[in-house]
């Protein structure tokens, strides 16, 4: 079935997410500021934590800008989903389809990275599963900038056989937005370039600051989806964390909802939770539950029709 939203009943907060997006970056520029500055350990670790919290900040406006829920004129949308993605840093459009793709791909064979199949690599699979954990996937992600330039050639799916997941990435990326992705690595490479000079921020302090976010966010971008049903919408849990973080994360962890309706934007998940009852479980927990790797399965599942989907900007939701 289509998964449909009523914009009259479910309307984007446009002026609140504006002033978020603001807000978030005054943030970042005070922490790269701060970090230009700390001479401690202590300070550094300090940094660390908070832009773990406010990257991620960052990463869920970018993430309602994917789903065109950032802004109603979606022209708009794109330039701020663009503008914060730098702050990632990552092509807008890469991570855009990559996101996308995941809600269509969900708990498929084409996504089940806690699973191993007839015909896998099995140490290929916990060492996926074991860099989504430990920040690797972030710094694949980062990588992508340069990539995207220097050898864009390799995002075809032939060079990717190996891995069924990464593969599937690669067929479902529009070749028509590949100049666009370009330009924006090239906008990432450069604000970032330009931020650590004029800051005069020492390289090691800038990514260990940095790694804060990218450990983070890698870390959390399976621990949804670990364990649960093999189901393209229900494949994924409601995980709760810290009351005052999750509302700065703009209520990603309530991941369930998210999923089943793809198209609400973030201010009204925790209405929906009161319509739909369930239990909200640590997500401390199950990121530890993760360490136990990758289990062999025979059960295959398909990715499902895309007339189950809706579409933003012409891509699969």
């Amino acid at each position: 079935m289509m998964i449909m939203t009523n914009r009259k009943v479910y309307p984007i907060p446009t002026r609140l997410n504006l002033l978020i997006v603001c807000g978030q970056i005054v943030c970042f520029f005070a922490v790269m500021l701060a970090t230009s500055l700390a001479t401690q350990w202590w300070q550094i670790g300090f940094l660390f934590v908070t832009f773990a919290i406010l990257g991620n900040s960052i990463y869920s406006i970018v993430h309602e800008a994917e789903h065109g829920m950032l802004h109603p004129n979606s022209t708009v949308n794109d330039v701020l989903g663009v503008l914060m993605a730098i702050l990632f840093p990552a092509p807008f459009h890469l991570i855009r389809q990559g996101h996308l793709g995941h809600h269509r791909r969900n708990r498929s064979d084409d996504e089940a990275f806690d699973h191993y199949f007839d015909g896998d690599h099995p140490w290929l699979k916990w060492l996926i599963l074991y860099g989504i954990l430990t920040g690797f996937y972030w710094m694949l992600v980062v990588l992508s900038n340069f990539a995207v330039l220097v050898v864009p050639f390799l995002f075809k799916r032939r060079f990717f056989e190996f891995d069924r997941p990464s593969a599937a990435f690669m067929d479902a990326l529009n070749p028509r937005t590949f100049w666009l992705i370009q330009i924006e690595a090239v906008l990432a490479i450069v604000f970032h370039g330009v931020m650590i000079w004029s800051f005069d921020i020492a390289v090691w302090r800038y990514a260990l600051v940095y790694f804060g976010f990218g450990y983070s966010w890698s870390a959390m971008q399976y621990v949804h989806h670990f364990g649960t049903e093999r189901e393209v919408l229900n494949g994924a849990r409601n995980l709760r964390f810290i009351g005052w973080i999750d509302r700065v994360w703009l209520y990603h962890n309530w991941h369930l909802l998210h999923h089943q309706r793809p198209n609400i934007p973030w201010i009204y998940l925790p209405r929906l939770s009161e319509q739909q009852p369930g239990p909200r479980e640590s997500l401390v927990w199950h990121y530890l539950c993760m360490w136990r790797g990758p289990r062999y399965t025979t059960r295959r599942i398909q990715e499902p029709p895309s007339h189950v989907f809706s579409t933003v900007d012409g891509q699969d939701v």
